[in-house]
């Protein structure tokens, strides 16, 4: 099992989520997940991202709503979650 490993920017961003009403389960479903190393369902939309967020992976909690995070060996590194405009503009 991996351990977690939150930015001080996931911890803000998950704030301001809940403060939106989105679902926290579904969030803290996809993190078991990857916790123990699970593929993530198709529906997830799991991939690499590139350019500033090189290293790290992106998955869709809802359709509008992400996590990009990474893993190494031993820590599962969340590093933002929030709507695309929250993280892309």
């Amino acid at each position: 099992m991996l351990l977690l490993k939150p930015t001080t920017r996931f911890l803000k961003d998950l704030k301001l989520t809940k403060k939106r009403g989105q679902d926290i389960d579904a969030l803290e479903d996809i993190i078991d997940l990857l916790q123990f190393r699970k593929v993530l369902p198709v529906r997830n939309r799991d991939h690499t991202l590139s350019g500033n967020w090189k290293h790290h992976r992106q998955c869709h909690i809802a359709p509008d709503w992400l996590l990009i995070y990474r893993t190494d060996e031993e820590f599962l590194y969340l590093g933002r979650t929030g709507s695309h405009a929250d993280l892309f503009e």
